[in-house]
């Protein structure tokens, strides 16, 4: 078994490698689009390789026709791709119009966004959801003066099959990805992932990629997985953290009105840290969360809302304890 060193150039994910040629990119354009371009050469990627945010890059962005697209993939629930998209799409515009005066009488054409994001995580996704930028607006407003829409595709082996039929490079990903999953539970990373490579080669799996580039392979699926298995860390030592500063706060708070009442708040204050992390709170949650007095309720929904993806998932679970 060859030895592996982990670079930082890892962060440049697998997906991307994977449609890092034209022709891969074209055919995953047709299928999310129901088009049927041919020609490869009416595709031009525009990624911009400096724009790194928090050290990591934008994946794929790229013009066919009137259109831009900006392509992402994420093994994490992210509800703030909206404004990565934003501050990234404003770069993308600054090098097209480069030569271009915005002072002059004439409208300047611009090509028209799309933003994609293909999701692979662990945490449970529907296959298809908009975020929306206005959910991060402090003041709601019915038409806001400024949105952005992302549309996020849920890719993991199994969701979207019709997708994954009309792209077979993207259910070969998929694929890989489940099948490095299940190696994992059974051998340490390193050996999961070379048996990961080696199966896939065998049952035709990405296999010209694999062969050409097996220790950059092997070494971004151990990435991948130590950054997946790090992030679902993080948020539990968040959790944690929220839950004891919660706690803190309940017992200051019962210094004043009571122990119980205090616990109740530091409950609270944990469950609004978690939401707040998500999305915008709903007012009618946020009212509920204050009126209830119940402590058997209130820990009830600190747990939904620790393993909540998106305010849309807690909110569904959460009407259900209504009733």
């Amino acid at each position: 078994m060859e030895n592996v060193t982990l670079r930082r150039s890892y962060k440049d994910v697998l997906f991307r490698r994977v449609f890092s040629d034209k022709e891969s990119l074209l055919e995953l354009y047709n299928a999310v689009n129901g088009t049927n371009y041919a020609d490869p050469e009416e595709l031009t990627v525009v990624t911009l390789e400096d724009a790194i945010y928090m050290n990591v890059k934008n994946d794929i962005a790229f013009l066919v026709g009137a259109y831009l697209n900006l392509y992402e993939h994420q093994s994490t629930v992210n509800p703030n791709m909206p404004l990565r998209c934003l501050f990234y799409i404003t770069r993308e515009y600054e090098k097209l119009m480069d030569k271009t005066s915005l002072y002059s009488s004439k409208l300047q054409e611009i090509p028209t966004p799309r933003f994609l994001v293909f999701y692979n995580g662990k945490r449970g996704q529907p296959e298809r959801q908009t975020l929306q930028l206005s959910a991060a607006f402090r003041m709601e407003e019915e038409n806001p003066e400024l949105e952005l829409r992302v549309t996020v595709l849920n890719i993991n082996y199994g969701k979207n099959k019709g997708l994954l039929k009309q792209c077979k490079k993207l259910e070969e990903y998929a694929l890989f990805v489940d099948m490095l999953r299940r190696n994992a539970l059974k051998y340490s990373i390193e050996e999961a992932a070379h048996r990961t490579v080696e199966e896939c080669i065998r049952q035709d799996i990405l296999r010209e990629l694999l062969r050409e580039q097996r220790a950059e392979v092997i070494a971004m699926s151990i990435f991948y997985y130590d950054e997946e298995k790090e992030l679902e860390l993080i948020r539990r030592d968040e959790y944690d953290l929220g839950h004891e500063a919660g706690k803190q706060e309940g017992m200051e708070e019962g210094k004043r009105e009571g122990i119980a009442e205090g616990r109740l708040q530091g409950v609270v204050s944990s469950i609004m840290a978690l939401l707040a992390d998500l999305g915008k709170i709903p007012e009618y949650v946020h009212d509920r969360l204050l009126e209830e007095t119940r402590e058997d309720q209130m820990n009830r929904w600190l747990r939904l809302a620790a393993k909540a993806g998106s305010i849309e998932e807690f909110s569904k679970e959460f009407d259900q304890t209504l009733y």
